[in-house]
């Protein structure tokens, strides 16, 4: 079985009020897109990369693996208008069966370990979508209506990878784009799959916000201590 990873690198980054995208800010001394190529890179299943990005940003990438001298294997291709657009268009360089983790590239401290184990799940049950559970009491407030409190145990944050056997992203990107398609594991359901939950991981944050940055540089530097 051929292994893939696409990684959705079109975020501009707005709420980290900067000019520059977030996936192109630097941690510990290389851009966070690095980090997260790396990750995959070291997956003993040996996914081939495939890195989606606007096509503004391309020659800036260009540039920047030069000065870093970065030289993993990835293939570049054009980012959509939305993220849907962006899986979409990186599907269309896979030729063939597979099975395809597409994560975020503002995840750079995903583990190859849990890499691998969301690979092997989707090989056996068609996908696996990686998840932690709250660990702060959570509720819910509708409009008009007053706040209720949830059961926490009965509730579970989404993270990448997201991973799936080809079959099911092919048959769920054939849809045209619908506001609720917030992740892939929404597209995929959409399509009429059930979505099996991988437990993730708490160090596997999303880099949005500038305190972010902050928390994954403590983390990476702790990872190599």
């Amino acid at each position: 079985m051929k292994y893939y990873a696409i990684i959705v690198a079109g975020g501009k980054g707005n709420r980290m009020n900067l000019e520059v995208a977030k996936q192109f800010l630097e941690l510990d001394g290389k851009p966070i897109l690095m980090h997260t190529l790396e990750a995959f890179h070291k997956c003993v299943l040996n996914p081939e990369l495939i890195l989606v990005l606007n096509i503004h940003q391309h020659l800036f990438w260009e540039k920047l693996c030069t000065t870093h001298d970065f030289k993993i294997p990835h293939q570049v291709v054009k980012g959509g208008q939305e993220r849907f657009d962006s899986v979409r268009n990186g599907l269309k360089a896979i030729k063939g069966k597979a099975i395809v983790a597409i994560h975020d590239a503002v995840r750079p401290l995903v583990s190859a370990e849990l890499i691998s184990q969301s690979y092997l799940m989707a090989e056996e049950k068609g996908n696996a979508i990686t998840a932690i559970q709250p660990v702060d009491s959570v509720r819910i407030k509708r409009e008009g209506q007053n706040s209720e409190a949830l059961n926490r145990n009965e509730l579970f944050m989404i993270q990448t990878p997201q991973t799936f056997q080809i079959e099911q992203l092919r048959k769920a990107y054939l849809q045209p784009y619908r506001n609720e398609f917030t992740d892939d594991a929404s597209v995929v359901e959409r399509a009429g799959f059930n979505i099996n939950l991988l437990t993730g991981e708490r160090n596997n944050i999303k880099i949005t916000y500038p305190q972010d940055l902050e928390l994954a540089s403590f983390l990476l530097q702790k990872k190599g201590s």
